[in-house]
């Protein structure tokens, strides 16, 4: 720790190697943070300038692709459309993120404390796994109806692969010697689950979590695609068959939107939830 002088008067400021402030060091920590977000920002720019000149450019048609303006001249002229279909797409989307995860956490936790269940139900998980969703799709909307059902389950099921996979892996990922301990130490099944188990799978099941957030939209989108009035999906198909070009890309941009908010908002719970992330998950 050193004294710097400045015009003859002694300062308190701390100084590092080359004598360097910490004020210097806070400041620079503070600039990073502050252009964090300038490089997809400028890239998003740019991607839009250069979609504009080529449409522009090369007189596309607007009914094949619309220029950016147009596009934005949709959010505002038709921006009761889009919000109306909006709300059942948000809907079904967050109602088969919870309902797909949540079964898939408790058919990991089954697994993983009955071996016969895991070799028993674990290849019919990987089956159904392997179907399209679009093929399940119009089976799922002849069994339960054409409302929210069906799109809330197909969200679902294209939720619950990923997080069963990693939720079964991240509660066996507990060291031997852990379970060792514990198990000298008395502790029940249930307490092994909730105080170790369930610990080292977070990692895990946030980046399970990660990968729903986006693909529920889509799952939500593909549902309404097959027999619905309403919803994101549906406005895709009534746009794309009326060549309504401008609707439809504002259409896909908002759904995308959704899916881009869905992955923020997994991962600033993941920060606040997580406090370490090993090297192995991410």
């Amino acid at each position: 720790m050193t004294t710097a002088s400045v015009d003859g008067k002694r300062t308190g400021t701390n100084t590092g190697q080359g004598g360097r402030t910490v004020q210097d060091a806070r400041s620079d920590r503070s600039r990073a943070r502050r252009y964090r977000h300038a490089p997809p920002i400028i890239a998003a720019a740019g991607l839009l300038l250069l979609w504009h000149l080529i449409v522009v450019g090369f007189g596309v048609p607007s009914y094949i692709a619309p220029s950016p303006v147009q596009v934005i001249r949709v959010f505002v002229e038709q921006g009761e459309i889009l919000w109306i279909n909006f709300w059942p797409t948000l809907f079904e989307a967050v109602a088969g993120f919870v309902l797909g995860n949540s079964v898939a956490v408790v058919l990991a936790v089954w697994f993983v404390h009955n071996r016969f269940a895991e070799r028993a139900f674990y290849p019919i998980a990987v089956f159904i796994n392997t179907i399209p969703i679009i093929a399940i799709a119009p089976i799922l909307v002849l069994i339960l109806g054409n409302g929210f059902a069906p799109k809330i389950v197909i969200a679902a099921l294209i939720c619950f692969f990923p997080t069963l996979v990693n939720m079964v892996r991240g509660l066996k990922a507990v060291s031997p010697q852990m379970l060792e301990l514990m198990r000298v130490l008395s502790a029940s099944d249930r307490e092994i689950l909730w105080k170790i188990r369930l610990q080292s799978s977070l990692p895990f099941l946030f980046a399970a979590l990660k990968i729903a957030s986006t693909t529920c939209v889509i799952g939500a989108i593909v549902g309404e695609w097959i027999g619905s009035n309403y919803g994101l999906g549906s406005l895709i198909i009534e746009a794309t068959y009326n060549f309504r070009a401008p609707l439809l890309y504002a259409t896909v941009i908002l759904g995308a939107g959704l899916a881009v908010a869905f992955f923020v908002t997994t991962t600033l719970v993941e920060r606040r939830i997580v406090k370490w992330k090993p090297e192995a998950v991410f």
